[in-house]
Parts: C-alpha cells; structure tokens; sequence
C-alpha cells in the first residue's frame, strides 16, 4: 500500500479520541489547555501552502502519545491538515518502515504526506528535551533483574506521566520539536 491507502485506511481524530480506552482523559486535558501563541501564525499560515495530510501510528495507552497527539492535533487545527489515526499493532507492516533506530516500534510515529500521498516529514516517537529526561530517569533505575526493578520503573512511569501532563515547557519542547522537523522538509 502507499501512504495515501494508509492514509485513507485511518481514523479521524474524533474518533480515535471517542473510542480510546487509556489515557482519554489526559489527552482531553492536554488537548484544551495547549494553545499555540500569535506569533506563531506566519509559520501556520505557510504550512497552509502545500496542504498536508497526516498518519499518526500510535495506540492510547502510549504516555507519549498522550503529550504528543494533542500538541499535533493544534498544529493541525491551526496549518489546516486532516490527521487520522493508525494503532501500530494493527498496522505492523507501515509500523516496520518507520522503526526507531532501525529497531524499535515505539511511537507516535507523525507522518506528514501531500496530496499526492509522498512523504514530507516523519516525526517521533519524542523531542529529544523529552528523550533526554526519559533517559535521565532511565539511568536511575536498578538493573533489569533487581528485585526492586519493577517498582521502581513503575514509579518512574507514573513520575513521566505528571511531568507531562503538567510540565508545559515539555509541552512547548514538543511543539518546537515539531515545527522544526516540518520546517526543515518543507521550508
């Protein structure tokens, strides 16, 4: 398939968001309280441009899912793009094109595509402010087979959550992060 089937085999913002059964509420929480500021509008405006379409491979229980879909979604609203929606664990075969360091299936994974369905710019799963933090936390943790080691990476989760759900800053990382990768692919 190419990234316009993919594109047309989504799901609608509204509706991903309506069916979630993780995290729901916090992208709601995110989702009415993240505002892109005025002086934001000339970058907006120019996305408006080449209109762009994107696929967003996620799943809702994803912690940075949760920070992030909101924060594109405003994007979104704002520079006039359809965004649908694609669970990774359902779409393995688009998933396995965008691995993380050739590896890894984490996300979101943002795939940005014209109207002709080409690829623009590729975004995820994490701004690096974000994925040094996850690291920094990372680094404190006991060794995999420590019998705290569970707790400890729970605690962790949990500590990751409330920093981005309240942490703005990390809202605004997200953003910049964002714009950057789409400013250096269509600008």
């Amino acid at each position: 398939m190419d990234l316009m089937d993919w594109f047309q085999k989504g799901i609608p913002a509204d509706e991903y968001i309506n069916k979630m059964k993780e995290n729901k509420e916090r992208v709601q929480q995110i989702q009415s309280s993240f505002h892109i500021q005025k002086d934001e509008a000339s970058f907006l405006t120019g996305l408006q441009a080449e209109p762009l379409k994107v696929i967003v491979l996620t799943e809702d229980w994803c912690g940075d899912a949760m920070l992030n879909v909101p924060i594109l979604l405003e994007i979104a609203r704002h520079a006039g793009m359809e965004v649908r929606f694609l669970y990774r664990d359902e779409n393995l075969e688009l998933m396995d094109q965008y691995l993380t360091n050739g590896t890894s299936r984490a996300i979101p994974i943002f795939i940005f595509i014209n109207e002709q369905g080409e690829e623009k710019a590729v975004w995820g799963p994490r701004a690096q402010a974000l994925q040094e933090l996850v690291n920094s936390k990372r680094s404190s943790l006991p060794p995999l087979d420590h019998e705290e080691f569970a707790e400890k990476q729970k605690e962790m989760y949990k500590e990751l959550q409330d920093a981005f759900l309240t942490k703005r800053e990390l809202w605004q990382e997200v953003y910049r992060s964002i714009k950057t990768a789409l400013a250096e692919r269509l600008f």
